[in-house]
C-alpha cells in the first residue's frame, strides 16, 4: 500500500495527473481481498486496474486503486486443441507472442492490444475479425464479500460487442483472477479486415498475420509510452440496416460491415475523419492525426480537456450522420465508474 493521495499518472495510459487515496499492488487473490477489506474498513470506494489502458479518470479518485498483478501461464495439450490458464496480470500482447513462439496459433489477430489478460473479457476485446469470446473457454472470478472463486463458462459471460457480464451484473464486488483459453490446433486464418485481406490464404502463416497486425496498429496508433492515449476511444457504432442504406446513398464509399440481427457496423474512425477532425484540439487534448478514433494527451491535458474533446467529436458525427458514438473507454469519477455517454452528452 502507498501513502494517501498517490499519483496515478503511471497507472493510466492517458498519462493524466490524477491521484487516489491509496494504491495496492496485488499479486494473489488473498492480496486483492486484503486490499478490498482495507477500503471497506475506511468506507472508501475501490476499483481494480490492470495497465489502466482503457480508463479515463475524470478527477481524483476518493478511494483505493488495486492493481491486479496475478501472474502465471499454464498449458495443457489435448488431441485437437491447446488449453491455457492465464493469470489476470499477464500482459496481453506478450501472451500473444509467447503462444506463437510455442507454435500455438489463434491469438495473432489480437496482437498489440494494450492491457492485461484480466481486462480482455470485460471489454470482449477484438480486432481484425477476432474477438475474445471466440477463444475464451472460461473466466475465473473472485467474489470479494464471500472470498469464493467462481468459474464462468464462456456462455455465462454474456459476451457482446465490447460488452460482457463483467460490465453489468458482475461489475460490483467481483474481480477477474484468470482466463481460460481454448485454441484449436487446426488453424484457420481470419483475413477479412484491413491489410490482412491482401495476404494469400493458401500460403499465409500465423506469424504473417501477427506481423501484418502489428504493422497496421503501429502505423495508425500512437505508443502510449510516448503519447498518452487509450487506443480506440469510441466503439464502432452498430446501426439499423435501414439507416445504413440511407447513409450509403449519400456516402457510397462508407465502410460498413453487416452483422447479425439486421444490424450494420460502421467504422467510427471513418465517420470522425469525414468531419475533418484529425488534429482538432481542446486544451491539451487532440484527435490523433493518423487515426481519428484515438484521442491523445498531446500537451498536459486535463480530464476536462479529454471530455470536452469527446463531446465535440460525438456532436460533429451525430449532426452529420445521425449516428451517436459511445465511448469504449471506462469513465471513472471520484466515487467510481460513471456513465460515459451521459458525461460527454
Amino acid at each position: 500500500m502507498s501513502s494517501p493521495n498517490t499519483s496515478l499518472k503511471a497507472f493510466n495510459t492517458l498519462g493524466l495527473e490524477v491521484s487516489a487515496q491509496a494504491l495496492y499492488i496485488a499479486d494473489t487473490p488473498k492480496a486483492i481481498i486484503n486490499a478490498w477489506q482495507a477500503t471497506q474498513q475506511a468506507n472508501q470506494p475501490f476499483i481494480v486496474l490492470g495497465e489502466g489502458s482503457n480508463v479515463l479518470f475524470l478527477e481524483n479518485f476518493h478511494g483505493g486503486v488495486i492493481i491486479n498483478a496475478i501472474k502465471g501461464i499454464s498449458l495443457e495439450e489435448k488431441a485437437e486443441s491447446w488449453h491455457l490458464h492465464i493469470g489476470a496480470g499477464e500482459n496481453w500482447h506478450e501472451l500473444v507472442e509467447h503462444t506463437l513462439k510455442k507454435g500455438i496459433t489463434g491469438l495473432e489477430n489480437l496482437a498489440l492490444i494494450p492491457g492485461m489478460a484480466g481486462s480482455a473479457p470485460i471489454q470482449n476485446i477484438g480486432a481484425y475479425g477476432v474477438e475474445f469470446k471466440d477463444i475464451c473457454q472460461y473466466v475465473e472470478v473472485l467474489h470479494l464479500p464471500t472470498q469464493e472463486l467462481v468459474r464462468l463458462h464462456r456462455d455465462e459471460c454474456q459476451f457482446g460487442y465490447r460488452d460482457s457480464i463483467f460490465k453489468h451484473e458482475m461489475k460490483e464486488n467481483y474481480v477477474i483472477i484468470a482466463v481460460g483459453l481454448r485454441l484449436a490446433k487446426q488453424w484457420k486464418p481470419v483475413l477479412s479486415y484491413g491489410d490482412l485481406a491482401k495476404l494469400n490464404p493458401a500460403t499465409v502463416c500465423a506469424w504473417d498475420v501477427f506481423n501484418a497486425v502489428c504493422h497496421m496498429r503501429k502505423s495508425k496508433l500512437p505508443d502510449p509510452r510516448e503519447t498518452g492515449n487509450v487506443g480506440s476511444f469510441f466503439k464502432n457504432p452498430l446501426i439499423t440496416h435501414e439507416l445504413a442504406s440511407t447513409l450509403l446513398q449519400k456516402w457510397p464509399e462508407m465502410p460498413h460491415y453487416p452483422q447479425e440481427n439486421d444490424q450494420v457496423k460502421l467504422a467510427a474512425g471513418w465517420l470522425i475523419d469525414q468531419c475533418n477532425l484529425k488534429g482538432h484540439q481542446v486544451g491539451g487534448a487532440a484527435v490523433h492525426r493518423q487515426q481519428a478514433l484515438v484521442l491523445i494527451n498531446e500537451n498536459q491535458a486535463t480530464p476536462q480537456d479529454i471530455v470536452a474533446l469527446a463531446h465535440e467529436v460525438r456532436n460533429h458525427v451525430g449532426e452529420k450522420f445521425n449516428v451517436w458514438l459511445e465511448p469504449e473507454v471506462r469513465f471513472i469519477g471520484a466515487q467510481g465508474e460513471r456513465n460515459a455517454v451521459e458525461v460527454i452528452s
